[in-house]
């Protein structure tokens, strides 16, 4: 059977590709919003760690540098305030007339005064070296502070074993000309390892102070800027 022009076969079919086609779009379009709306609109939750930039990144951790400039910071207010605490007793033991045979009467009171104000200012001095390394850094002030820390223990055991090889081969202490002081080799010893570890102790918290500090003021200038 032949069929006529606009039999019905004829006609259904252009229409029903048209509808698989139309349908067909509709979902594409629909998949298509609800991928975008889930990518713009995150959930994520208030303990999600911040996204930072990977060149930021490489700003970050210790930094040889500040920390050795630090450390010469450190080194050079420990003798300006060594020296400007020695004047400042030297001047008040002329005014209150403090001899020597007063301090030598006196000489626990006398020696822990100075272990303490010598431990005083080596912390003061490692507390601003600290702070200048963390400024120079900018990120990581703790780190830089350590780091000024280490640089004065690496330098302390260096400057320390090399005391010792020139001993060992000129005999040196024996040549140094040392005070009689009124006071047991027990004494001496027990107030010398207790002002060391006060020292070691004081001089790497307060270098980490100090780098912390300095790390602060960058962050007030990043707060201002945001």
């Amino acid at each position: 059977m032949v069929q006529q022009y606009g039999d019905t076969a004829t006609m259904t079919a252009p229409e029903t590709d048209t509808g698989n086609t139309k349908r067909y779009e509709e979902a594409r379009a629909a998949a298509a919003r609800a991928m975008t709306s889930a990518t713009l609109v995150p959930d994520r939750p208030l303990t999600a760690e911040p996204v930072v930039d990977a060149e930021l990144l490489s700003y970050r951790g210790f930094k040889f540098g500040a920390a050795f400039f630090g450390w010469l910071i450190a080194i050079a207010m420990s003798v300006l305030l060594m020296l400007a605490v020695a004047a400042a007793g030297l001047g008040t033991a002329q005014v209150l007339d403090y001899t020597r045979s007063k301090a030598e009467a006196q000489a626990g009171a006398a020696g822990i005064t100075a272990a303490a104000v010598a431990v005083l200012m080596l912390t003061l001095a490692f507390y601003i070296g600290g702070y200048v390394a963390g400024r120079l850094a900018r990120f990581d002030g703790g780190r830089q502070g350590f780091g000024v820390w280490m640089f004065a223990m690496l330098f302390s055991v260096l400057a320390a074993g090399g005391g010792a090889v020139l001993n060992s081969q000129y005999d040196l202490l024996d040549k140094v000309n040392r005070p009689d002081v009124p006071l047991s080799n027990s004494a001496l010893t027990t107030g010398g390892i207790a002002a060391a570890a006060a020292l070691v102790v004081l001089t790497l918290l307060f270098a980490i102070l100090g780098g912390k500090a300095g790390k602060r003021y960058h962050d007030k200038i990043d707060r201002l800027l945001d």
